[in-house]
């Protein structure tokens, strides 16, 4: 497509430039104006790992959410932030964040490792915090993009952070508080019996489809009755909290590339033996109005937007 600026044909395709010589500074200014364009973003760091104790395990944080697309929302109830004016050429450094580790009785204190950062050029989102471990051993959430969820008989809950998450919850006497999410704080556990839910993500449409992520992983119960045992693992890919005694029940992973919380274990001796559960991967979704003017990542189209997904580390190519 022919780009003219006051009648002359400066740009003959997206890329060509022709009558270079005869481009002045008012003319240039046209011309970069013509190829940027409005970049729209969803990025997601990866979960945090669910924390395993000798009772219940706090659960996984979610990894840190950052929006720019209109309407929608950041993680901890902030607004939208301003999406990015890219030019045609100019390339951005996608990094995919890996999910925590589940703690295990083979390493001290027993918590979950935090989840890995996710970024878009120098737009970061934090890695979840994980889980905490056993009770005066490493019973603290860790802080993170959200904070992990404490383990067996503490208060000590991770923080989240500004504009991508909330915090965690408090545990019970031997049943952990679930991990936050980016959507809500994780709800704390309740004695021995009820492991603390993990906090709900946030839902955007960025690819068409209404879809949540960064779910709080749920916290581990040591000792749960018929109707209790692991907390729910948050909408938006959060795992779900194990559970020991006669259910027996293992905790499960944060979904990838949702950045979910893992799900936390319910004690690590007695009903399965199960460690906490990873935390979930991260994604970037980049969206901009219009045909593909872009390249990287996997490529679809809904709503006249052209939309690139990456669930693996790579560049953007405006």
């Amino acid at each position: 497509m022919a780009i003219k600026v006051n009648g002359t044909t400066v740009i003959d395709d997206s890329r060509a430039l022709t009558n270079i010589a005869s481009v002045d500074a008012t003319t240039a200014s046209a011309i970069g104006n013509a190829l940027s364009y409005a970049l729209e973003y969803v990025i997601v760091a990866g979960g945090g790992g669910g924390g395993c104790a000798n009772g219940g395990g706090g659960g996984g944080g979610a990894g840190g959410y950052r929006s720019s697309v209109s309407g929608e929302s950041s993680g901890g109830g902030v607004s939208a932030e301003t999406a990015i004016n890219i030019s045609a050429g100019e390339s951005l450094v996608v990094t995919i964040g890996a999910g925590g580790t589940g703690g295990s009785t083979s390493v001290s204190g027993y918590p979950g490792t935090s989840g890995n950062d996710s970024s878009l050029g120098s737009y970061i989102s934090i890695g979840g915090g994980g889980g905490g471990g056993d009770q005066n051993i490493d019973d603290t959430g860790k802080s993170g993009g959200s904070g992990g969820g404490a383990g067996r008989s503490s208060t000590s809950y991770g923080s989240g952070t500004s504009g991508q998450g909330y915090r965690g919850g408090t545990a019970g006497s031997n049943a952990g508080g679930g991990g936050g999410g980016a959507g809500g704080i994780g709800t704390n556990g309740s004695g021995s019996d009820v492991g603390g839910d993990g906090g709900i993500g946030v839902q955007s449409s960025i690819t068409g489809t209404a879809t949540y992520r960064a779910g709080g992983g749920g916290g581990g119960a040591e000792a749960p009755s018929s109707a209790a045992g692991g907390g729910t693992g948050g909408t938006g890919g959060g795992g779900n909290g194990g559970a020991a005694g006669s259910v027996g029940t293992a905790p499960t992973a944060g979904t990838a590339n949702t950045g979910g919380g893992g799900g936390a274990s319910g004690d690590y001796n007695t009903g399965g033996n199960y460690n906490g559960a990873n935390g979930g991967s991260g994604v970037v979704i980049l969206r901009y109005l219009g045909s593909q003017r872009g390249t990287g990542g996997t490529v679809t189209s809904s709503g006249g937007y052209t939309i690139h997904t990456f669930t693996s580390s790579g560049t953007f190519t405006g």
